[in-house]
């Protein structure tokens, strides 16, 4: 039987999104595969130049299909009942490839962008009750049995896990490295089975190897991790806990670059090592970026819908003069709404707004500033909010919201992993972890610097402590480029008088900063602002910021290592 010139259409739709979607993942892996290089070659800011370029892709090939459509279906591109058939034939042809939940995603971002759908409309776009049963496939990982008290053993290990690079190797000390696994595993029987995925991971100019260790029974998580110095590749850190190996796949680092065969294995092999870590990170942290973000939707409101109960507040902490921050209780997300009109105080605009989470997407965020996921078109139920937050939220921020009859549309909002922020932690904590908090906030904002990132309002209140105990900064106002700033002594007085003023005698300009004032403005008790100095006094010597803007204006790589020192094989010599 011959097919309508709608059936022609429908299936020659199907085929060209299909198409499309495995273009993209080539020129994704094309991309990926650069990581090598660019660690061999120590090209740091390459490395994050191709996540950028990576990151662009999606669109760009969405824009491209979207294009090819409009030549299929010609006057019919809008048509819902075509889509419809479109919908149904591409869920039949992709219902059985691997990481068909990818497939899926990026038929959504095309239905969406055509029909510019507000809420869900399952009519012509996958949602959770269409998710594909979990693949069967397994990732590849590469096996072996080996005493770990055997220098030979360890030699071979070494030799398997170096071999992507085997040419550029530092021969390594079997004795260190046994020293360092006897004592994070406290093992009492040597003998072990070790798996470790095929594919290698890069980031930020290092290199790792990820696997699990069976030891007596127990499936146990092992990350090595590898550096490229001027004598060739050495081995720089194994991660042995659950803590290091999640702080590793946070969102608070730039994404990997992991060149997979199949994604949805991995994640499922990852979210055994990490259990607590919800697969939208994950996905993310391998540079999926859009199915992390339906994978977060999705969690989100079923979630909601599994908790009626629940409705949506004010997250906790001081209000803030630029977003509105809400949360659900029960879900660790927070949903950030631009406000209409900001504090007095505040000199920043919307577009300044949108520049600085723009620069927060595309900079190496070196493990502390948290990423942030841009969300459109959202529609929440009208029972998730109070009287009271629905009255403030419309009357706060009625540009980027709409009231339905049953649910409120936000147009616009960036969503982020909720933390505790910083200041009430400070307030609540028992007192050793609060002075390991301040330490690490000192901490945050020298990795920051070192980055070429200022961040502004130094006040803990912009800060907030991560499950892992991390400091990190995610009110992006007043945030900016290091080099824009211009350091500055607080200049003597002999005049008593001006030396009392609340406000400067001198001239500030814009760009002005003043490290000496910034102890009078963190609102840290004394004994707690002591330790800071005593630890991190540079923070407030104007000199110290000027000779890191040399730095890195120098283009010198000031390295901020994703793992503390206890990670490090403190025998093998290197560096970078």
């Amino acid at each position: 039987m011959s097919q309508s010139p709608q059936q022609i259409q429908v299936e020659a739709a199907v085929q060209c999104i299909v198409r499309a979607f495995e273009d993209y993942n080539a020129s994704f892996s094309d991309i990926t595969r650069r990581a090598k290089r660019r660690f061999l070659n120590r090209d740091r800011q390459g490395m994050i130049q191709d996540i950028n370029e990576r990151y662009a892709l999606y669109d760009s090939a969405i824009n491209d299909a979207i294009e090819r459509l409009e030549q299929i279906l010609v006057d019919r591109l809008f048509s819902r009942a075509i889509w419809v058939q479109i919908r149904a034939n591409y869920q039949a042809v992709t219902k059985s490839v691997s990481d068909a939940k990818l497939y899926q995603t990026f038929f959504n971002t095309l239905s969406r962008r055509l029909f510019k759908t507000t809420g869900v409309d399952a009519a012509i776009e996958f949602t959770v009750n269409d998710r594909p049963t979990a693949t069967s496939v397994e990732p590849r990982v590469e096996r072996y049995d080996l005493s770990l008290d055997e220098p030979d053993d360890l030699a071979f290990l070494m030799g398997v896990l170096t071999q992507p690079w085997l040419e550029r190797v530092i021969s390594e000390d079997p004795a260190a490295l046994y020293r360092h696994l006897s004592t994070a595993y406290a093992m009492q029987n040597s003998q072990v089975t070790i798996e470790i995925l095929s594919a290698c991971f890069y980031r930020a100019g290092r290199a790792y190897r990820v696997g699990r260790v069976n030891l007596d029974g127990s499936w146990l998580p092992i990350v090595f991790g590898f550096s490229m110095s001027d004598q060739g590749v050495w081995c720089e850190a194994v991660l042995t806990t659950t803590r290091e190996i999640s702080i590793l796949f946070g969102y608070t680092f730039n994404y990997f670059m992991a060149d997979l065969d199949d994604v949805e294995p991995v994640v499922g092999f990852l979210s055994q090592l990490l259990p607590s870590k919800p697969a939208a990170e994950l996905y993310t942290v391998l540079g999926r970026v859009k199915q992390g973000k339906t994978e977060r939707f999705q969690s989100f409101f079923s979630y909601l819908l599994a908790h009626p109960e629940e409705q949506m507040m004010e997250a906790e902490g001081k209000k803030g003069m630029v977003m509105l921050v809400l949360t659900l209780p029960g879900y660790p997300v927070v949903f950030k709404l631009i406000r209409d009109r900001f504090a007095p105080s505040k000199s920043v605009t919307r577009a300044d707004v949108l520049e600085r989470y723009h620069l927060v997407f595309k900079h190496d965020r070196v493990g502390r500033l948290i990423d942030a996921q841009e969300f459109r078109e959202l529609k929440l139920p009208l029972e998730a909010f109070s009287p009271s937050l629905l009255d403030t939220v419309q009357t706060e921020c009625s540009r980027v919201v709409e009231l339905g009859s049953d649910h409120l549309l936000i147009h616009h909002c960036y969503v982020e992993r909720r933390v505790h922020p910083l200041d009430l932690y400070l307030s609540s904590a028992p007192e050793p972890d609060a002075l390991k908090a301040v330490m690490d906030y000192g901490q945050a904002i020298k990795d920051l610097a070192r980055s070429n990132i200022f961040a502004g309002d130094l006040l803990p209140k912009n800060f907030g402590v991560t499950g892992s105990g991390r400091v990190v900064f995610y009110d992006y106002d007043e945030l900016r480029l290091l080099d824009e700033c211009r350091f500055r002594h607080w200049p003597d007085t002999d005049d008593d008088v001006m030396s009392m003023s609340s406000e400067p005698w001198f001239h500030v300009g814009e760009d002005d900063v003043f490290p000496e004032q910034f102890p009078l403005f963190m609102g840290l008790a004394p004994a707690r602002l002591q330790l800071l100095s005593s630890i991190h006094g540079e923070l407030f010597n104007p000199d110290w910021w000027q000779q890191t803007q040399a730095q890195v204006a120098l283009g010198h790589e000031l390295d901020v290592p994703p793992f503390g020192p206890d990670a490090c094989i403190n025998s093998v010599q290197g560096g970078v």
